[in-house]
C-alpha cells in the first residue's frame, strides 16, 4: 500500500511509540501478568499516558483527531512486540457510539475524560447467556420510570468490566413479541459503574488473560440521560461500531502473525539439530514462509477496509473480510510458530504457548468466522440466508 507522505510519517511515529512503550514491558512482565491472571494496569497506564488511547476522539474533545488506519498501527504494534492489546482496544473505539450517537452534551461529559484515561469506557455489555450471538434475542429489560429506566437481567463474557468506570448496555424496552421488527426494541446506555448499584459481577476464568465475567442486573436504576440516541434503535447503534471493531481487531491479528513469523524464523535459523539449523530443512521453511505470505495479504485487506472506512465509505464486507483473513493467518502463523519451537514452544518461557491462547480467541471473537461467512454468503454474494 502507498501511503500520503503525511499519513506515512505520522504512522512511523506511531510504530516508534508504541515500540518505546512496549520496550519497558518485555516478555518476563507479560509472562507474570498471565500467570497471576492479573490485569496489566502498568502497561495500561504507560500507553494511556502518551493519548493514544484517545486516537479517534475528535481534537474538539481533547483526542488526537486521527483515522482508523492511524489507530489500528498503534493495536497492531502492542501484539507484533509480544503484547496482547485486548486490555486496551476498547478504549479505542467503544467510545464511538456516544461521538456518533451521542447528545452533544454526553460527548463534552464524556470524551474529553474518556481521551484522557480519566475515564475508562472498556466495557461493552451485549452478549447473553441464552442468547449468544443472536442478539436480537437478548432478555435483559430496561423498563421506563418517571426519572430514567430500571435494569434487570444477565450477561456474559464481558470484558474489563472490573477495569472500567463506564459500560455502554444494551437492553430491551421494547418487548420482542411487541416490536415491528426483531431488531427493533432495544435501546443504549451508556453506564456509570462507580455509582450504579445492584451491578454483581462474578469472574469467568478462561484460557486466556482477558478479563472477563458474568454481570448481573438486579433493579439497577439508570438515569434518563444515559440513553444514548433514540429508545429503541440500540442495537442499529451497536452495528454502527462493529466495522471499527472487526478492522482494529484485524491489527492485532496481523500484530500477533509478524510476532510468530519473526520468532518462529528467528528460532529456526539458531537451532540446530543433527549438525544442521532446522529452519534449512524445507519442512520447517516452507510452513514459516506461507505464514508470513498470509499475513501479508490480509494485511492488506485490513488497510482497504481502514481506507474505505476513514473515507466515509461502506466497508461491511471488507472489514468481515479483513477480520477473517488476519484471524487465519495468525492463527496459521501460531501453529507454525508451535510446531517449529517443538516441545520449547509449550514452555512459558518461550511465550509461544501464551501468545497462542491469545490469537486463538480471534477464530471466535469479537464475531465467529462462520457468521463472517454467512454475512458475505447473504450481503456480498446475493445467496439465500443460512440462518
Amino acid at each position: 500500500m502507498t501511503e500520503p507522505a503525511a499519513a506515512g510519517e505520522l504512522r512511523r511515529d506511531l510504530r516508534q511509540l508504541v515500540d518505546r512503550i512496549c520496550a519497558d514491558y518485555p516478555d518476563s512482565y507479560w509472562q507474570e501478568v498471565d500467570a497471576a491472571r492479573r490485569y496489566p494496569e502498568e502497561f495500561v497506564d504507560a500507553l494511556t499516558g502518551t493519548g493514544c488511547l484517545g486516537a479517534l476522539v475528535p481534537e474538539e474533545f481533547g483526542g488526537l483527531g486521527l483515522g482508523l488506519g492511524d489507530a489500528s498501527v498503534i493495536l497492531e504494534g502492542i501484539n507484533a512486540n509480544g503484547g496482547n492489546a485486548g486490555p486496551v482496544h476498547a478504549q479505542l473505539y467503544t467510545m464511538g457510539s456516544v461521538l456518533r450517537h451521542g447528545t452533544e452534551e454526553q460527548k463534552r461529559r464524556y470524551l474529553p475524560a474518556i481521551a484522557s484515561g480519566e475515564l475508562r469506557l472498556q466495557a461493552f455489555g451485549v452478549t447473553e447467556p441464552t442468547a449468544g450471538t443472536d442478539t436480537t434475542s437478548i432478555r435483559t429489560t430496561a423498563e421506563r420510570t418517571a426519572d430514567g429506566y430500571v435494569v434487570n437481567g444477565q450477561k456474559v463474557f464481558i470484558s474489563r468490566v472490573q477495569h472500567s468506570d463506564l459500560m455502554l448496555l444494551l437492553a430491551r424496552t421494547t418487548p420482542r413479541d411487541e416490536a415491528a421488527k426483531k431488531s427493533d426494541g432495544m435501546s443504549l446506555f451508556l453506564i456509570d459503574l462507580r455509582e450504579a448499584e445492584g451491578v454483581d459481577l462474578r469472574p469467568i476464568r478462561t484460557m486466556v488473560n482477558h478479563e472477563t465475567n458474568e454481570v448481573f442486573f438486579d433493579h439497577v436504576h439508570v438515569p434518563a440521560d444515559s440513553l444514548i440516541g433514540e429508545e429503541g434503535r440500540g442495537f442499529r447503534y451497536v452495528l454502527d461500531g462493529m466495522n471499527a471493531e472487526r478492522i482494529l481487531i484485524a491489527s492485532e491479528c496481523i500484530g500477533d502473525g509478524r510476532w510468530f513469523v519473526e520468532r518462529a524464523a528467528e528460532y529456526a535459523s539458531e537451532r540446530v539439530v543433527f549438525g544442521r539449523p532446522i529452519g534449512q530443512n524445507q519442512g520447517v521453511q516452507f510452513p514459516i514462509a506461507r505464514a508470513h505470505v498470509n499475513v501479508e495479504a490480509a494485511d492488506l485487506m485490513r488497510w482497504r477496509a481502514c481506507d474505505l472506512f476513514d473515507a466515509g465509505e461502506p466497508c461491511g464486507a471488507e472489514a468481515n473480510m479483513a477480520k477473517l483473513l488476519a484471524a487465519d493467518a495468525s492463527w496459521e502463523a501460531a501453529n507454525a510458530a508451535l510446531q517449529t519451537h517443538g516441545g520449547y514452544g509449550f514452555t512459558a518461557e518461550y511465550d509461544i504457548e501464551r501468545k497462542f491462547r491469545e490469537t486463538r480467541l480471534y477464530q471466535v471473537a469479537p464475531v465467529s468466522t462462520n457468521l463472517i461467512l454467512a454475512h458475505i454468503g447473504q450481503h456480498v454474494l446475493k445467496m439465500p440466508r443460512s440462518f
